[in-house]
């Protein structure tokens, strides 16, 4: 019971901040806030379980995917504001501010794979995953990578309509989320 009140009572940030695209299922960010509470689900189940056994496989495997999140998610924000040049100008109300980027970012990390940071969130799932394996959680995982995936091909649309060819071109020159795999 405690663990549905925690769950409640932290989603509330999650609609506020995400309250422009609830109920908008061709944006991007729907999505996004469906795979963001599956990961919520996944940090309460698992949060006392961060330091169990911490020389076991699952354990390590779980850091390394931690740690693999963050080198993304840091690098991957930084470019997006530094070079995507996110300016009001660009006028779609289902964007946050971050995301109204007026450049293709397409440089460091962005050379290599185009969501570092969806990426970054499918691997915080499985880091989340990891902690604490057990078959409802592993049901979660794989809903909020599907959710991600869905996510990053809704935006990757938003991107061709605004971009257009330049970005398809991008497209060709970069993998999804994990550099020369996929």
């Amino acid at each position: 019971m405690e663990k549905f009140i925690v769950f409640g009572i932290l989603t509330i940030p999650n609609v506020i901040v995400s309250r422009r695209i609830l109920f908008n299922v061709k944006a991007h960010g729907f999505y996004r806030f469906l795979a963001w509470e599956c990961i919520l689900w996944l940090a309460i189940n698992n949060y006392k379980f961060w330091f169990n056994n911490p020389f076991s496989l699952k354990q390590i495997l779980s850091w390394l995917l931690l740690c693999y999140s963050l080198m993304l998610f840091v690098p991957g924000t930084i470019l997006l504001i530094k070079i995507g040049k996110p300016h009001e100008s660009r006028v779609d109300k289902v964007l946050y501010k971050i995301e109204k980027t007026t450049k293709i970012v397409d440089k460091c990390i962005y050379k290599y794979i185009r969501h570092p940071i969806y990426g970054s969130l499918i691997f915080l799932t499985w880091g989340l995953f990891f902690k604490n394996v057990n078959i409802e959680l592993l049901i979660v995982s794989i809903i909020s990578s599907v959710l991600l995936f869905i996510t990053a091909k809704f935006d990757e649309k938003e991107c061709i309509v605004y971009f257009g060819q330049s970005y398809r071109e991008y497209m060709t020159r970069s993998k999804m989320f994990i550099p020369y795999i996929m």
